[in-house]
């Protein structure tokens, strides 16, 4: 029976991917503070994104959206990164982040209109709420990125490096789509205020629109003895 658990695990992959897409991102949160203090910390932040796109691409070929888009999205921001890390070229790195900045919006929808398309919640949609989530932040993150590179001095924060970090940037994506504002980055350019104000309406909708509803689909369920 042992030989036949790798085997499982797979098939649990293949049914969930988006619990997957989740995990890893998780787990990205906890290394990115290792891998920006390691002497090889952009390669290995370079490679863990190409991961985390190739997941976000496979995460919408399981879903209703369109595959080529998100593969016309991901190939061209993984050679622009590959390109940036070589040459060194700011403008390569703001053109890479916006293309995933756009393919982790793309997919996030991707994995909203799954949600949306039933009226039976399943465990790999409860998988996809958290991802979409994630995905959210992810993507907010990188159009902050794109922001300061393109208007430097965008966001303030305590620390006193010249732009922020991207543990920064995502920490303040966090703190806008949950809600919470516990963050120590502050918008101050008029810019990087509008991208702010559309994270915090794109989570508030998120859960007005998308948690809220899984959660009463659960609940007429159950009320059934489903």
């Amino acid at each position: 029976m042992a030989a036949f658990a790798p085997l499982r695990w797979v098939v649990r992959i293949r049914r969930h991917p988006s619990a997957l897409l989740l995990a890893v991102q998780l787990l990205g949160v906890m290394l990115y503070p290792v891998m920006e203090q390691a002497a090889a910390g952009r390669a290995l932040f370079g490679a863990f994104g190409i991961v985390v796109l190739l997941l976000a691409v496979w995460v919408v070929k399981r879903s209703p959206a369109l595959g080529w888009v998100a593969w016309c999205l991901a190939l061209p921001a993984v050679l622009l990164s590959i390109a940036a890390a070589l040459l060194g070229k700011p403008a390569l790195t703001a053109m890479s982040q916006a293309l995933e900045s756009l393919l982790y919006f793309y997919a996030a929808g991707s994995l909203t209109a799954y949600m949306l398309e039933d009226h039976e919640v399943t465990r790999d949609e409860l998988y996809a709420c958290g991802a979409t989530f994630t995905l959210l932040a992810w993507a907010f993150a990188f159009a902050f990125s794109v922001c300061q590179i393109v208007n430097p001095g965008s966001f303030d924060a305590t620390s006193e490096l010249p732009q922020r970090t991207w543990m920064e940037l995502l920490y303040l994506s966090f703190s806008l789509l949950s809600g919470v504002g516990l963050s120590d980055v502050v918008p101050v350019l008029p810019q990087a205020r509008a991208l702010a104000m559309l994270a915090q309406f794109a989570g508030v909708m998120y859960i007005a629109l998308v948690v809220s509803r899984l959660i009463g689909l659960s609940v007429v369920r159950r009320g059934r003895g489903g």
